[in-house]
């Protein structure tokens, strides 16, 4: 069984910015599509962005032109470059795989176990 772990999380200032990581480990994560989710205290876990191997990506409305997402296919790794971020982004942020179609409109089934990031001044 693969495992996705997340790392990159911590606590900035507003306008700030990070970049979290998700490697992924054994078959079959390797060879997904792969995505970010996050969820706020008491809010559900909402879709942040997703990237197919192919290099396509897809955002919430709610982070287009902050946040891009990225990957490196001779390591297998993806990234989530966050810039300009705001108290509202804070939450724990996820990595999924699965097909694209599912991490945008579905409920991926490979998770990782999460990083927090904070945004507070």
């Amino acid at each position: 069984q693969g495992q996705l772990t997340e790392s990159g999380g911590g606590v900035v200032q507003p306008g700030d910015s990070l970049r979290l990581t998700c490697e992924a480990s054994g078959r079959p994560l390797d060879t997904y599509d792969r995505g970010w989710f996050r969820q706020a205290p008491g809010n559900e876990r909402e879709f942040v962005a997703a990237i197919t191997w192919g290099g396509d990506s897809y955002y919430a409305d709610s982070v287009k032109g902050r946040f891009t997402i990225l990957k490196d296919n001779r390591k297998g790794t993806v990234f989530l470059q966050m810039n300009n971020l705001k108290p509202e982004d804070t939450a724990v942020y996820y990595c999924a795989a699965d097909f694209v179609s599912t991490i945008v409109d579905g409920v991926p089934s490979y998770w990782g176990q999460g990083t927090q990031v904070t945004v507070s001044s």
